[in-house]
């Protein structure tokens, strides 16, 4: 298969590699999707993640499982949750940092078999790519390749599962992915068919998928009806099956009809290779005389077989497995074969992106093969071949049976076939028909060229996310102000002034110039007037970076001790630190001019680089911190340390920044001035305080600042103020009533309102140690008392709103314990 002799598959070639658009390739069976992804896995430049739907689609596109690689559940995913509720969600949502950084650095995202991918699950993908590349595009910017025949295999959804996404979904379907639908992706048709030859038999495939097979086309196909092969001589003819248990059931008695003993080999499984993703079984009996298929490529050099080949066994001998297939001379020794089930990581070195192994599976390349499910023949292609077509359960299930077979001689049906029989999805047709209709030329290639490369250069100089972060970080800055070092708003601000006053307006200039010489020559590589203007901006933009951005960023004391302030200025200087990183990175790269390969793999570089994010816990460096003398400040700085880490305690709870900014501000002289420092309680004062006053007084000495107020000895403890008694305050007001002062008077003399000595006093009419009527008239607590005694009140706003005005909360109060003194002294 050849890029450049086939125009659909160069023109997906140059729509996956030149530009940034969503490219749905499809085609019918046996136009070569497969291939194409094998090579363009080989040669495309960009970072690229392979996924498919199942296990073993994923093995044989050299990929990984949608479900294994973005944590997603197997059951629906309703839009807003990716990944379920709950528990759910918190199980399934594990990532590594291995894994998130892939996620971040990704150009390319390959979907293979996308037609049993359900729409719910495409926007699962959407969701966790927009989260962690923190960018609100569809699919978080990544561009995605869906590989794949709507008429072949459907996504599998159950009738309760739909019934949970029919409210968001017309279809479940990948095209029916809300987040796709938000994208301009273009659509092409792989026309060119390698499988079959017989120009009549892909006639009537093409009329069959595309659900227009007429009465000439069915009775030709009706001529493969031959019992005589069905029901006598199936020898090298393999049956296609609905169902797992029809073919396993077919498979084991054809096997125990054969005389002669069973051979079983074992196979070898290492590291992590789950049993769903076994290409074969891993304890296989065979016989002499069963009929195999071979399940993978040839191996070695001599390439004598491929997947879906079949063959019979001639002779087993020990380990050696004889295989004789039709039409060959030669007869096959066939050896073990190694399957490896992969994960993606990011080469250390390199910072590409690469598989690496993390189990295999090492059998002999065979399986019974007198039948094989319909669902697992895709992908595969066979010289002969038995099709109960009739008994199809699915859309698509007929046709991939019938493209299994290269030519209509070789295909057999096992009773005449009905028109019902092909059940075609009137959904998928009319996708279909629209991607026919609005075929993609060469004109829109041109296009989204120049968009992908103008793209990529306005994000090399756009400083929008930069200045969005950086005034982020200046933000939290002074909303912690009192949590973080003085110069640290001050930084920051000078960064942004640099940033959106000289940087920005440069930037924008620059841009515009850019839009204008594409226009002129949308080839950026050939435009060497543009090269030269990126080169020049390259180089002004790169030194601006590392002198106003990464140097000031570099030498940032984040040092806090607030724990929560702590957290949000790791988060917020990282993404600074990501953005200055990237651009750090892509500017150094460019200084020679710009190239879509190049720019590529320095932004990559950054995103995985950045710019390491000063220290916000302990730091050994020296900090310039706007105090008198900052040396004493360090010196406390590496005690504090020191002593935390000592005592393997946070160095907050040792030493505060206010305390070390206060003592390197005063330069106390004794321990009694150091018990004025701000956070030296008499607990810390008597732990740490003899050090961090040597420290100080050492450091005094050293610079002539010692200071003499007659202390004859600085280390010695200040002495604690007695303790006033405690006074009762009711007893206070007690004494001053007894005087003979009003209620009015005392409140007035003790700075007290008149409610708080009312409720001193009510405390002495319970004791009976005041009389009541010394305060209240006769008449109106005998009213009140009478009524409470005649009436079980709820509450004492039942009284007052008995009384109102009559009688104040105040008085109520004070009658009400005297009732109860009353009723002490009876009990």
């Amino acid at each position: 298969m050849d890029f450049q002799t086939n125009p659909e598959l160069s023109l997906a070639r140059e729509f996956v590699e030149s530009t940034k658009r969503n490219v749905f390739l499809t085609g019918k069976a046996g136009t070569g999707k497969t291939t194409f992804l094998h090579k363009l896995k080989a040669t495309l430049p960009k970072r690229m993640v392979v996924v498919a739907p199942t296990g073993v689609a994923a093995i044989n596109a050299g990929g990984v499982t949608i479900h294994s690689f973005f944590q997603l559940p197997f059951g629906p995913i309703v839009p807003g949750t990716a990944g379920g509720n709950g528990q759910e969600r918190r199980n399934v949502h594990r990532y590594s940092r291995q894994k998130i950084d892939i996620i971040r650095t990704l150009d390319l995202l390959v979907i293979d078999e996308v037609s049993m991918v359900r729409s719910d699950l495409l926007d699962g993908i959407d969701e966790v790519l927009r989260r962690f590349r923190r960018n609100n595009l569809p699919f978080g910017g990544v561009q995605l390749l869906m590989i794949g025949d709507l008429q072949q295999l459907a996504p599998v959804i159950k009738d309760e599962e739909w019934s949970l996404l029919r409210p968001y979904y017309d279809s479940a379907f990948f095209f029916g992915s809300r987040a796709l639908q938000k994208t301009d992706y273009v659509s092409i048709e792989l026309k060119q068919i390698f499988r079959q030859q017989d120009d009549k038999f892909i006639g009537v495939l093409n009329k069959i998928r595309d659900n227009q097979l007429d009465r000439d086309g069915l009775d030709l196909l009706n001529q493969s009806h031959r019992p005589e092969i069905v029901n006598g001589d199936a020898e090298g003819y393999i049956t296609l099956t609905t169902h797992n248990y029809q073919a396993r059931k077919i498979n084991d008695a054809r096997l125990a009809q054969l005389a002669g003993n069973s051979h079983t080999f074992k196979a070898t499984v290492e590291g992590n290779f789950p049993e769903s993703n076994f290409p074969t079984e891993s304890s296989l009996t065979l016989k002499k005389g069963a009929q195999v298929m071979f399940v993978k490529n040839d191996s070695s050099v001599e390439k004598a077989f491929y997947n879906g080949k079949i063959g019979q066994i001639t002779a087993i001998a020990g380990d050696k497995i004889f295989v004789k297939c039709p039409g060959d001379e030669e007869v096959i020794e066939v050896k073990p074969e190694r399957w490896d089930n992969t994960r993606y990581k990011i080469d250390d070195e390199t910072k590409e992106i690469r598989e690496e192994v993390e189990g295999t599976f090492t059998q002999y390349p065979l399986k019974t093969a007198w039948a094989i499910t319909i669902h697992k023949s895709q992908g595969l292609t066979f010289e002969k071949a038995i099709i109960d077509a009739n008994a199809a359960f699915a859309h698509g299930q007929v046709y991939v049976a019938l493209s299994r077979c290269k030519s209509l001689e070789g295909l057999v049906l096992t009773s005449p076939l009905n028109v019902s029989a092909l059940k075609t999805d009137a959904e998928v047709s009319g996708f279909i028909r629209k991607v026919e209709e609005e075929p993609v030329g060469d004109d829109a290639l041109m296009q989204a060229k120049r968009d992908y490369r103008y793209m990529l250069l306005q994000e090399m100089f756009d400083m929008g996310s930069l200045e969005r972060q950086l005034a982020y970080c200046l933000r939290v800055a002074y909303e912690n102000k009192g949590a973080v070092q003085d110069e640290l708003p001050v930084t920051l601000g000078n960064m942004k002034t640099m940033l959106t006053s000289e940087m920005k307006p440069v930037a924008d200039k620059f841009l515009g110039q850019i839009n204008r010489l594409l226009q002129e020559n949308p080839d950026s590589d050939s435009n060497d007037f543009l090269q030269e203007r990126i080169q020049k901006a390259s180089n002004w933009f790169s030194d601006k970076t590392a002198e106003s951005l990464k140097a000031p960023f570099e030498n940032l004391n984040l040092e806090t001790d607030n724990k929560t302030v702590r957290k949000t200025l790791k988060q917020a200087f990282e993404r600074l630190g990501l953005e200055i990183g990237i651009k750090s990175e892509v500017y150094e790269q460019c200084k020679e001019g710009f190239e879509v390969k190049k720019y590529l793999k320095a932004r990559a570089q950054g995103v995985l680089d950045g710019v390491s994010v000063p220290s916000t816990g302990r730091s050994r460096k020296a900090v310039d911190v706007s105090v008198k003398y900052p040396d004493l400040y360090s010196r406390l700085k590496q005690w504090r340390d020191d002593k935390a880490e000592e005592l393997d305690q946070e160095v907050y709870m040792v030493l505060q920044i206010k305390s070390m900014k206060h003592i390197a501000a005063t330069l106390p002289q004794s321990m009694k001035e150091m018990k004025k420092i701000h956070g030296f309680g008499k607990v810390k004062l008597e732990k740490y305080g003899p050090e961090v006053l040597q420290i100080v007084l050492d450091y005094c000495k050293e610079h002539d600042l010692e200071r003499t107020d007659g202390e004859e000895n600085p280390f010695e403890m200040p002495s604690s103020k007695p303790k006033k008694e405690k006074v009762d305050t009711k007893q206070v007001t007690f004494d001053l009533f007894k005087k003979g002062k009003t209620i009015e008077a005392i409140a007035q003399e003790r700075s007290l309102t008149a409610g708080t000595i009312f409720s001193h006093i009510g405390h002495f009419v319970r004791s009976g140690e005041i009389n009541i009527f010394q305060i209240i008239p006769a008449e109106k607590v005998h009213r009140v008392a009478d009524w409470l005694n005649g009436n079980k009140a709820e509450s004492l706003t039942e009284v007052k709103n008995h009384f109102g005005d009559e009688v104040s909360w105040d008085e109520l109060r004070l009658i009400v314990n005297h009732v109860k003194a009353k009723e002490e002294v009876k009990g």
